[in-house]
């Protein structure tokens, strides 16, 4: 497979940037080619604009969002990595999200609002975050962002099978940061391929 991943941190030292580079690792090792976006380093624009809702009416995708679009047209999998911020997305990744999966690219709610209009692909959101497991099982953090990203969000864009996983304790000891380097390893080592039953065009 050609794995994509995302990259959403300013940061190139972070603790983020380095469970990135272990998840490509893993998934070198298993056999399949990697390509990162560093969104940051690049300097993509996050910012939805007239001209992407101009875009959306008149077919005359934006380049920006069209390279973005061209790089996981070619991906058999994506992995999109960004901390936990505010219980959410950062700013660079929801704009991502926002300006590169549109409208008539990536669904088209008119016919068919939970049919993708991609082909299918393996999908992992991998999120550091500070807090712990036990607190975001507790106060039903977990649950939210399932529902809020793999079903309402990336539910879409025909993901499949889609996984999140957060890395809780992130912010914590140097034993505990580098077994979540190594779970990152791991989760890019032991990605899964489109399940074919799935797969839609």
């Amino acid at each position: 497979m050609h794995v994509l991943t995302v990259l959403d941190h300013p940061n190139p030292d972070s603790f983020t940037a380095a469970a990135a580079q272990q998840f490509m690792q893993g998934a070198k090792a298993a056999g399949h080619s990697v390509e990162l976006a560093d969104l940051h380093a690049e300097g993509f624009n996050p910012l939805w604009s007239m001209a992407d809702i101009e875009a959306d009416t008149d077919a005359n995708t934006v380049p920006d969002v069209r390279s973005e679009q061209a790089r996981i047209e070619r991906a058999d999998a994506i992995c999109l990595v960004f901390p936990l911020y505010w219980w959410g997305m950062p700013s660079m990744t929801k704009g991502w999200v926002d300006r590169v999966w549109s409208w008539g690219w990536a669904y088209d709610q008119l016919d068919d609002p939970e049919k993708s209009l991609l082909r299918s692909r393996s999908g992992v959101l991998l999120c550091p975050a500070g807090a712990s497991s036990d607190e975001m099982e507790a106060s039903g953090y977990l649950s939210a962002l399932e529902t809020t990203w793999i079903k309402g969000t990336f539910g879409y864009f025909g993901l499949s099978p889609c996984k999140l996983e957060v890395l809780c304790g992130s912010t914590g000891s140097a034993k505990r940061r580098q077994a979540l380097l190594e779970r990152s390893y791991q989760i890019g080592y032991t990605l899964l391929s489109t399940r074919p039953a799935e797969s839609k065009t």
